[in-house]
Parts: structure tokens; sequence; C-alpha cells
């Protein structure tokens, strides 16, 4: 985690800033740049993106997207996978996907990487779920193991390879082992 400002500046101005790579968050009114992501981290996330979307988008149930930035309840943030409910995509004035996000994901998934704070991390899901999110998760590739965080819950650590990952409601068609979900990482 890379704090990339000292001086305080507002949400409306940390909007206005060009973007970086990697991406930068708001929170807590700091800025502050997500690391690199890694091998492990991209396998993941693509899988995720694509096996989730494989299941949800033919029958417009819900989307995922990589890296989108989410702003809302005062902070701007870039989950690793940010799932919507179809009917809250956000579109624009031609019925396109918008551009902005002005509100918090359904589903939120977070991926470990090796210099990230897992604090700041959880912190980010659980932003998520206190505005409405249905269910976050914490990957982590290092213990190959999942914090699973439904709403107003305890967290769940699932890390036996038979054990079947919780998912929203909204995608209940999908469904994933922690076996199958670290199994992307093989050659």
């Amino acid at each position: 985690m890379v704090k990339s400002s000292t001086k305080p500046v507002t949400l409306e101005e940390f909007l206005k800033l060009p973007e970086a790579k990697p991406s930068s968050e708001y929170i807590n009114g700091q800025i502050i740049q997500k690391p690199m992501p890694q091998g492990k981290h991209s396998i993941l996330q693509g899988e995720l993106v694509s096996n989730i979307n494989s299941v949800t988008k033919p029958q417009r149930i819900a989307l995922s997207f990589p890296e989108l930035r989410c702003t809302f309840g005062g902070s701007s943030i870039v989950p690793d996978v940010a799932a919507f409910a179809w009917e809250r995509i956000p579109t624009d004035e031609r019925g396109d996907v918008a551009n902005v996000f002005k509100t918090h994901p359904d589903w939120t998934i977070e991926i470990l990487s090796p210099e990230q704070n897992q604090t700041k991390v959880t912190g980010n899901i659980l932003h998520c779920l206190k505005h409405g999110s249905r269910l976050g998760w914490l990957i982590d590739p290092g213990d190959r193991s999942v914090l699973v965080y439904p709403p107003k819950q305890q967290p769940e650590l699932l890390q036996e390879e038979q054990e079947i990952l919780p998912v929203p409601d909204l995608v209940s068609d999908f469904q994933l082992t922690v076996g199958q979900l670290f199994g992307w990482l093989k050659l």
C-alpha cells in the first residue's frame, strides 16, 4: 500500500485527478495507490470475471467487472472484481454501460497481493457491505484461503479444497470450490 498524497483532498478533487496505473483509491480522505497486480492476482481475477460472466451474462442476471472504480459512501474504491445485478448496472443516455459507477457492487471480490495491507482491503469489503453489497470475498493466494463476508454476519474462513464458496443469491447458478479457485493457478 502506497500513500500518494500528503495534503488532504476532497473526494471531488480526487475524482478530477487523472487515473493512475495501478489505480488509486480514496478512503477516509486519503489517496492510496493499489499495488501493481502480479501473476497469481491477475490469473485469479481474469478467471473469476470470465467464469462469473459466462454464467450470468447470457441470462442478463449480473455482470462482473475487473478493476472498476466504484464511488459511494464518501469513498472511491477499485475492487479487483465488482459484480452488479443486471438492473443495477449504470447506463448512459444511449443505454450503454456507463463509464462512472456511483454505487456499490452487489458482490465485491478482493485478491490479496503479497505487499498489500489485509486490514485496508478488509476495510474496503466492509465499506461495500455497509452500503448494500450482498457479499464480499477476500482471496489470499499465499495461503490458499478465502474469507467470506456476508452482510451483518460473522466472516467465514474457507481453506479446504472441497468447500463450496458461498455466492450472492443473484448468481446462485455460479458454483465454485476452493480447490477449483486455486486450481486456476496451475499451468
